[in-house]
């Protein structure tokens, strides 16, 4: 005599029929939407066994099931990069700025300008610009 083992899954699947079979019995009418807490098992045991078993087992209609996994599985597009804005930048000026001064203007797409004079041949204004061109 042979020994069967079965997988988790398949022990899973078991377990989840059963509680199909109690909320069969016990729902009011035929056409009641199945429960998320039976439905979100049914989807996870496709990713492991096949749709068409899961959905024969569970007597479930096979295109609905189908359509449960592909809902579930669309990605999430994921939430925009929380980048801290800062309200004042302060650029302390240097000896150095005392030589014949130059104009910058700035203008972002959305219309925000920035008009920076100084007075450095080569001023560190990387950070500056990168900031307001980068902040919106």
């Amino acid at each position: 005599m042979s020994l069967v083992s079965r997988s988790p899954a398949d022990t899973q699947l078991a377990e989840l029929i059963e509680h199909f079979d109690q909320w069969r019995q016990s729902r009011t009418t035929r056409g009641e939407p199945i429960p998320e807490p039976l439905s979100e098992p049914a989807v996870s045991l496709t990713q492991v066994l096949p749709l068409s078993r899961v959905a024969k087992r569970l007597r479930l209609n096979r295109q609905d099931l189908k359509k449960r996994c592909g809902q579930r599985l669309k990605p999430q597009p994921p939430p925009p990069p929380a980048v801290p804005t800062p309200d004042f930048i302060e650029v302390k000026p240097e000896p150095a700025w005392v030589a014949a001064g130059m104009d910058i203007e700035l203008e972002r797409p959305d219309g925000t300008r920035l008009r920076i004079h100084y007075h450095e041949p080569q001023p560190p204004l990387a950070v500056v610009v990168q900031t307001f061109l980068e902040s919106r």
